[in-house]
């Protein structure tokens, strides 16, 4: 197929090197003049995946216009990016020539309410193309080096689900496919929030007891929210949920761990940020996750507590002290488990 691929950071490029080994036609568009001009002299994105070469048969471009062509649109920009890109690309969309836009970026639309990024493209071109989210534990530094890799493929319609797969699968690259997409975006916008607060823990110098409690207790409130706004509990024990917790929380390609660690250390948000030099998504998720929870009428009492540590002032220790001393609760929560009784 004709893929056209919008973003040339490390996730753009590592799922056009992903397509072009799967034997698609692919076009990566880049924003940026320079930066476009370097990945092909060098044949390399050196800033965001070092060391990963980009095949000559992958073209690069900075015309937005030439996914006109394209069978599969793919957006992977940063998610203050994707609302200006969906109405950029609605000048130029084709919709009786593309099958399906699959969107990598996680996040919510600020502007429009902090919806999910599924509604910010059916705002903005309309519901003729399908729309598909691709999410998972998926570090773009191990996918452009051909890591094995699961991922889930979230569609409302199965067939456009099951394309996704068709189009990204091979023996490094496995894709699963659900029609949750509310849950599948979700988990992979909350779970950057966990991920700050489990760096906050290591720059703390606390141990693993406690970031397997947090893991653990973060996992509930996204589902806790995801069934409050229409997503099914069981995503978030999935690939698009635990599993991308998982790898976010632990690993030091992660942007939102390496910031949560400089802020338990003692630095302050804003300057932790601008040290990571890259786009901290779970600073964003986590004013998202605060207010969608204070409209649903929910507790989420982890990314409160972030919410205040990255807007408030609260200090770190403070935020681990207001966690620890809420008053007693049952573990057992509605969206686990219904009808528990005591014996």
């Amino acid at each position: 197929m004709n893929i056209f691929v919008i973003g040339s950071g490390g996730w753009g490029t590592a799922a056009s090197i992903q397509l072009s080994k799967n034997g698609h036609d692919v076009m990566l568009c880049s924003a940026f003049e320079d930066e476009a001009e370097a990945i092909i002299k060098n044949r390399e994105n050196t800033r965001f995946l070092p060391g990963v070469r980009v095949p000559e048969e992958i073209e690069i471009t900075t015309e937005l216009s030439k996914m006109a062509d394209a069978d599969v649109i793919v957006v992977a920009t940063p998610s203050f990016a994707v609302k200006d890109t969906a109405e950029k690309m609605s000048k130029f969309l084709n919709a009786k020539k593309t099958r399906v836009i699959v969107c990598l970026s996680k996040g919510f639309d600020r502007e429009n309410g902090y919806c999910l990024f599924s509604e910010t493209f059916e705002r903005a071109l309309g519901k003729d193309v399908p729309i598909a989210v691709l999410t998972g534990p998926s570090h773009a530094e191990e996918v452009g080096r051909g890591i094995p890799t699961l991922v889930v493929a979230a569609a409302k319609r199965r067939d456009t689900a099951e394309l996704v797969q068709s189009v990204f699968m091979s023996d490094n690259f496995r894709v699963y496919t659900t029609p949750d997409i509310i849950g599948a975006e979700l988990g992979g916008a909350l779970k950057n929030i966990v991920a700050l607060a489990a760096g906050i823990c290591e720059g703390l110098g606390l141990g693993d007891n406690t970031k397997a409690a947090l893991m653990t207790r973060g996992i509930t409130e996204m589902a806790r929210l995801g069934v409050a706004i229409g997503g099914k509990s069981e995503t978030f024990a999935g690939l698009s949920g635990l599993g991308d917790m998982i790898v976010t929380c632990t690993s030091m390609h992660s942007r939102n761990n390496r910031a949560g660690i400089l802020i338990g250390k003692g630095m302050s948000p804003e300057k932790a940020i601008s040290e990571i030099g890259s786009v901290v998504e779970g600073y964003f998720a986590a004013e998202a996750g605060y207010n969608l929870a204070k409209k649903a009428g929910i507790e989420m009492p982890i990314c409160e507590a972030i919410y205040n540590v990255l807007y408030k002032d609260l200090s770190p220790k403070e935020a681990i002290y207001s966690l620890m001393t809420r008053k007693k609760r049952h573990e057992i929560e509605e969206v686990w488990m219904e009808d528990i009784t005591w014996e």
